[in-house]
């Protein structure tokens, strides 16, 4: 059987690269390691696509340092529009993506005060004694963004 040692990454096509890393670099906090364009028109990479594509502008992003640190990586078709539409947590696919930080809460209050919007009213992510253990947001796609405390939830 396959002998995986983790999650090398997770790629995500997005619509304007510029706004994703608006989002994710700079307020989300991630570094970008790798920025390319590619040509999508030869190797292997054609017959993985959809639709016929002529180049792919590609950022790697993460948290933490070294080449063992998982990476999301950020792709986009300059010049062409993507199609397709973020999925929901009841749909086939990668529904969302899941970050553990120290503290669900704080990170919370950090990002509605930077404008980002919770996928639900506060109150819907805070139990009974008033802790706060998992949240959602949505980045510039729509696509589902979760940040939890690692409990599992």
């Amino acid at each position: 059987l396959m002998d995986a040692t983790g999650v090398s990454h997770i790629a995500v096509c997005v619509r304007d690269l510029d706004k994703s890393l608006a989002f994710y670099r700079d307020i989300l906090g991630m570094h970008v390691t790798f920025d390319e364009i590619q040509d999508t028109t030869t190797g292997g990479l054609p017959h993985i696509y959809k639709h016929a594509r002529q180049t792919r502008r590609t950022v790697h992003v993460r948290y933490g340092e070294g080449r063992t640190a998982p990476s999301l990586v950020l792709t986009s078709h300059p010049g062409e529009n993507p199609d397709g539409d973020p999925i929901k947590l009841d749909q086939i696919g990668i529904s969302h993506l899941s970050f553990t930080v120290g503290d669900v809460k704080a990170l919370a209050a950090k990002l509605q005060a930077k404008g980002v919007e919770l996928a639900g009213s506060m109150d819907s992510f805070t139990n009974a004694h008033g802790d706060v253990s998992t949240i959602f947001v949505y980045d510039p796609d729509g696509i589902l963004l979760q940040f939890d405390n690692g409990g599992g939830v």
